[in-house]
């Protein structure tokens, strides 16, 4: 059986932002941030021009995904011990948000803040995140290509990754929703 895929790897595939993670046993790490490095690779049948999709049509859509995320606070969203509310604080009365676990109260201006629908800011959880919203992506723009899979990493320091794998359950079309069970 033959495959086809294209890597993308590429510098300024990244994002600045800052981050705590809280482990199992409730203990929770200092918020500290890393410059992620996100790597994607998509693979999927080669179209009449011998192409699985165009490098340059693929590469702006993930920068815009990381983008987003640029010099943020990453705050999760979905753990059930962690508290969020938006307070008014200093000149002008500026939204901010209070972000509280346990003992500890952090707030930030809220535009500097990015909540995220996940339960832990992981570098599996993020990984997985972007690689669902670059799936609707590409399902929503490219509905005539026939993806396969698609493994899209997030480093957070050299050596140190989580990746999210997603392969289509009905290849030959780009059709699924990552994350959720397809029924066949």
């Amino acid at each position: 059986m033959e495959r086809w895929s294209i890597a993308i790897t590429k510098e300024y595939l990244k994002f600045s932002a800052a981050h705590f993670l809280i482990f199992p046993d409730g203990e929770a790490e200092r918020l500290h941030g890393h410059n992620y490095q996100v790597a994607v690779e998509v693979g999927g049948e080669l179209g009449e021009h011998g192409l699985v999709l165009d490098f340059n049509q693929v590469k702006p859509r993930i920068r815009k995904l990381v983008d987003a995320w640029d010099q943020r606070w990453l705050v999760p969203g979905e753990h059930r011990e962690l508290r969020l509310e938006e307070v008014r604080a200093g000149a002008g009365n500026q939204p901010h948000l209070a972000v509280t676990y346990r003992q500890r109260c952090y707030r930030a201006p809220a535009e500097e803040v990015l909540v995220l629908p996940l339960n832990n800011t992981s570098t599996e959880n993020l990984a997985a995140l972007l690689g669902r919203q670059l799936w609707r992506d590409l399902e929503a723009n490219f509905p005539g290509v026939s993806l396969e899979f698609l493994r899209l990493s997030v480093e957070e320091t050299a050596g140190q990754r989580g990746v999210y794998h997603y392969t289509n359950a009905a290849p030959g079309k780009l059709t699924g929703e990552p994350g959720a069970q397809d029924s066949a």
